[in-house]
């Protein structure tokens, strides 16, 4: 119908890939086109023999898929872009609120209500997603917000939005909620871009060559350019585990289970036969024995089994902040501390961060429960926490 009435360009994809949250179905437009005035040229024999090439590779990749079986009407209702729909649900699962889905839905809703009707692109789209669950989380209401929000750290998406730093939404931001987010941050009234210095390319291949030595062409620098820590993260991840671009999807994703044979490129015209022969029981310091077959010959290599230590030490290893002793720091979600904040010895206020946690690409703070001094912290960068785990302690109060 789109077609009928004019439409020039229609984002689709691959029938095998298409539907649920994904575009609409490309070799079904074509064909359903074909013979008509506005029939698309495409050969649709050509268009299935790549739709079957990636029949075969999609389940590779099940496991970053959502568990929808079927399109559903809701985002009507909702207004969820549908990357974002498919992530959600995951997402609330992670706050330990899957029980809560509908709510945060329904919320979401009102959020988006409540911003203005905001266009929902990311990162707006994730704006209206964080707050939602962070206000069922915290049972607000779009009533009580301003009144309540006080009291509470808010997510650091939402904190960005509120100063501007994605844009003026039209109609403006809503200033009574801007000022209970921004907590007496001056937001900004310009275009975001306006405020950034000039990149420094010099500089980047500075930090490029010496810092991460490498070559510092222009594709490094421009990717450190658009995205430096992710460029860091890459990088360092590469010098401490290796470079598995040549690795089949499968095998990097999956393994290969015993007795399996798999090919291994390490690099162009250098390819390695392996086969995992055996696996051993793990010791009590949670090393196992894997015996492989490389090329023919025999290879024993000893690792730690970190799920088998996990089943060794149990859940109660893991220290909970006592919710009634102002002195503990508590996790308030589950996930990875991307930033400690303090360290021993600091003095703090209430309110005042002390770490960063990410959980589902949103960012929240782990706030200070009263003013004091950091006795210890109990967490690092990298670590992954579960809700209510302790995170610091303060000095005990005279």
């Amino acid at each position: 119908m789109a077609a009928s009435a004019g439409l020039d360009i229609a984002d689709a994809a691959l029938n095998s890939m298409a539907g649920l949250t994904s575009q609409p179905a490309l070799n079904s437009v074509v064909a359903a086109l074909e013979n008509s005035d506005r029939d698309t040229g495409l050969d649709a024999r050509g268009l299935q023999k790549v739709s079957d090439y990636w029949v075969d590779v999609r389940p590779i990749y099940s496991g970053f898929e959502s568990d929808l079986k079927s399109t559903t009407a809701e985002i009507y209702r909702l207004e969820i872009p549908g990357g974002q729909y498919s992530n959600l649900k995951p997402q609330v699962e992670s706050f330990g609120m899957g029980h809560k889905f509908d709510a945060v839905k329904d919320m979401y809703v009102e959020v988006n209500k409540m911003l203005g009707d905001i266009i929902k692109v990311t990162p707006s789209s994730k704006v209206v997603g964080d707050l939602a669950i962070f206000m069922v989380q915290n049972e607000l209401t779009p009533e009580n917000i301003v009144e309540k929000g006080a009291n509470f750290d808010f997510p650091d998406s939402a904190v960005t939005y509120f100063e501007g730093m994605m844009g003026q939404p039209e109609g403006g931001f809503p200033e009574d909620l801007q000022k209970v987010v921004l907590k007496g941050k001056t937001p900004i009234t310009c275009r975001p871009g306006e405020l950034l210095p000039p990149d420094d390319y010099e500089e980047f291949k500075r930090h490029i060559v010496e810092d991460l030595e490498l070559e510092g062409t222009e594709q490094e620098q421009s990717s450190y350019a658009m995205y430096g820590k992710v460029f860091d993260d890459y990088i360092k991840k590469v010098k401490e585990q290796g470079d598995f671009r040549n690795m089949g999807s499968d095998v990097f994703f999956h393994g290969i289970a015993v007795g399996q044979t798999a090919e291994i490129t390490l690099k162009e015209g250098k390819t390695m036969v392996i086969t995992l022969e055996s696996i051993s029981e793990a010791d009590e310091a949670g090393n196992r024995d894997l015996t492989f077959t490389v090329d023919g010959n025999r290879r024993v290599v000893s690792i730690k089994d970190k799920q088998a230590l996990t089943r060794s030490v149990g859940a109660s290893e893991i220290q909970y902040a006592n919710t009634e002793d102002t002195s503990e720091i508590g996790a308030n979600i589950p996930g990875t501390i991307i930033k400690v904040l303090v360290g021993k010895g600091d003095a703090v206020k209430q309110g005042q961060p002390v770490a960063i946690i990410e959980a589902m690409k949103m960012e929240t703070n782990v706030i200070s429960t009263r003013d004091g001094v950091v006795e210890k912290v109990y967490v690092k960068e990298g670590d992954s926490v579960k809700s209510g785990q302790l995170v610091a302690r303060l000095e005990d109060e005279e």
